[in-house]
């Protein structure tokens, strides 16, 4: 005698009808539902009524909400605009004051640096000398510019009474020679 195959998980035991292929198969123990063609439910199915909702708030926001933002953004873009404005066209501070320094700076410094014919007082003579341009009518004129020699060995010849040299860390060295006024 022949004996039957071995059981497989989820087949029916040897001699029990099967479903047809592409049904679904019910869990064992469940009645099983009539089915129509192709897997659709026979009946349509019946939306489920919803409770009535309580009162809607409003959106949180809206155009109140808009309208605050875009003024706090204007706010913070204005005190930008006005802090480098006054910033930069301050006297006391920014480009204006760097701009001053500058400017008062190149004056300074165009005090000490005195052209053929001009009249000097100089201090410190004898050490770290700076030539400071004068009026020549003025009683403070000690010297006239006489010559302007390039180079740095250079001297001043016997008929200049005094004589400075000029160091520049990125131009050309000269020196100055002076008379008597």
């Amino acid at each position: 005698m022949s004996t039957p195959p071995p059981q497989y998980q989820n087949q029916p035991p040897y001699g029990q009808p099967q479903q047809p292929y592409g049904q679904p198969q019910q869990p064992f123990g469940y009645p099983q539902q009539p089915q129509a063609p192709y897997g659709y439910p026979q009946q349509p199915h019946q939306p489920q009524p919803q409770p009535p909702r309580g009162p809607q708030r409003p959106r949180p926001g809206g155009p109140l909400r808009v309208v605050k933002s875009a003024a706090v953004v204007i706010v913070v873009f204005g005190a930008l605009a006005w802090y480098v404005w006054d910033y930069n066209t301050s006297p006391t501070g920014g480009k204006a004051k760097a701009e001053a320094s500058a400017s008062a700076q190149a004056s300074e410094d165009a005090t000490h640096d005195p052209n053929i014919g001009d009249c000097v007082k100089v201090k410190d003579p004898q050490g770290d000398p700076l030539p400071t341009i004068v009026d020549c009518n003025s009683p403070q004129a000690e010297y006239k510019t006489a010559d302007k020699l390039l180079g740095d060995d250079s001297h001043c010849d016997s008929k200049y009474a005094y004589g400075i040299q000029v160091h520049q860390s990125h131009q050309l060295d000269y020196t100055l020679c002076f008379t008597k006024v």
